[in-house]
């Protein structure tokens, strides 16, 4: 009798409960990793939003004016904005989850001496070396989800990181607000220790290793931009550009503008980030679906609509125009963010993906920089003065309708590079 290998003998109901216990088994590691990477992203994004609650307390606490407590939110940022890219970098070269481990270390020992620290100079050193840790959380995060990701779920794995980042600007404020009358400022510090020792348990225990390969030599950063990247890159700031002056201009205009209280204003504000929560997974799956060259378009097209929404509807409906706008704006943003990072990233060596995310996070920086400064003084020039509290009504109206008539020009000059973009790849690749 012909010898013949084991596995010949199991049963077709056998084999098939095998190979459904291995994909179950596949599943929950994707899970698992999934929710370490979106940890990851919710703290980044919780440290960028939870500190400004708790300015006043800080000058009360120090004795400070405001203009030097106000370092405690700049510091973040400004180490935030630029290590992004050495973030990046170092991923490609010593590997993507040894660097966002030793990222999460940084973000916790960071977070502590937030915590303890007895001085003003020594909190902003803190929250320097907390925004450096945040750098490698939110730039290798991405990196790590498209590796990671199965290449049929790519957009909505960009979804999820969307939605977990909107989450946590829009719960930093809240949970300070509930926490500094309990335990003072210090508070908004110590919740952010456990959660970021959780996810550097979960970073070293769910996560895969990298695998082994040969050492590359150091790629210049130039060699790593190409042709096919920087459109993504200039959409991308344009884009952080028009959502950050609805985040400056808006409570100027609601607060004076329409005469709104400041619970009421916080109340409206809120709606953005409300609908970017929940608009960002199904905005991965449209992409997934239906591509990231359409998905994008409709983003960008849905961005430039709200943006001229919302230099004339406000003026003409007041509350519910504002609104409406930003229930136009959003999901368009959202759409934009899971298509432009999957473009981006989709054939990407992996040596280079750290690097990518990084700059994309870098051009999103760089754009919410503009976004505050420029489009802030445009919207002085609308006004006629600096002084909002001083202008009229009318003022403040004319303004607004400035302020987003360019930034849906901008939108319109976005849409015109990606056309152009778009039409260049497909020539190319005929």
């Amino acid at each position: 009798m012909k010898w013949q290998p084991a596995r010949s003998w199991l049963s077709k109901q056998e084999e098939d409960a095998m190979g459904q216990a291995r994909s179950g088994v596949m599943e929950k590691a994707q899970a698992g990793i999934a929710v370490t990477l979106a940890l990851a992203m919710l703290l980044a994004a919780l440290g960028t939003s939870i500190a400004n609650i708790a300015l006043p307390a800080l000058a009360e606490a120090f004795s400070a004016p405001f203009a030097q407590v106000q370092a405690v939110v700049v510091a973040y940022l400004a180490a935030l904005t630029v290590c992004v890219v050495i973030a990046g970098r170092l991923g490609d070269r010593r590997g993507l989850k040894p660097m966002l481990v030793a990222g999460l270390a940084v973000f916790a020992v960071a977070s502590l001496l937030c915590a303890v620290a007895p001085n003003l100079p020594l909190l902003i050193g803190a929250r320097a070396l907390q925004g450096i840790g945040a750098a490698f959380l939110m730039t290798l995060a991405m990196a790590l989800m498209r590796q990671t990701a199965n290449e049929a779920r790519v957009g909505r794995a960009m979804g999820l990181l969307g939605t977990v980042s909107a989450l946590g600007t829009a719960l930093g404020p809240s949970l300070g607000g509930l926490l500094i009358p309990v335990t003072g400022w210090r508070g908004i510090f110590w919740v952010q220790v456990p959660l970021v020792i959780l996810a550097l348990i979960l970073a070293i225990t769910m996560l895969p290793a990298d695998p082994g390969k040969e050492k590359a030599p150091s790629v210049s950063l130039w060699s790593v931009m190409s042709r096919s990247l920087a459109p993504n890159l200039l959409v991308n700031g344009v884009v952080a550009a028009v959502m950050m002056t609805t985040l400056v201009v808006g409570p100027f205009y609601l607060g004076i503008g329409l005469g709104l209280t400041a619970p009421q204003v916080g109340f409206i504000m809120a709606v953005g980030p409300v609908i970017s929560i929940f608009s960002g997974v199904p905005s991965g799956r449209l992409v997934d679906a239906w591509g990231s060259g359409r998905m994008l378009a409709i983003g960008l097209g849905l961005l430039a609509t709200g943006a001229f929404l919302l230099a004339f509807l406000p003026n003409g409906i007041g509350v519910a125009g504002y609104v409406l706008s930003i229930i136009v704006l959003t999901p368009g943003y959202q759409l934009f963010q899971a298509a432009n990072n999957t473009a981006a990233l989709a054939d990407i060596s992996e040596d280079r993906r750290g690097t990518i995310s990084g700059l994309l996070g870098l051009s999103r920086n760089i754009g919410l920089i503009a976004g505050a400064s420029a489009m802030g003084a445009v919207f002085a020039f609308g006004v006629g003065t600096e002084e909002f509290a001083r202008a009229s009504t009318s003022a403040i109206a004319s303004g607004m309708r400035l302020t987003f008539l360019l930034a849906g020009a901008m939108m319109l000059a976005a849409i015109a590079v990606a056309m152009v973009h778009r039409h260049s790849a497909r020539q190319s690749s005929q």
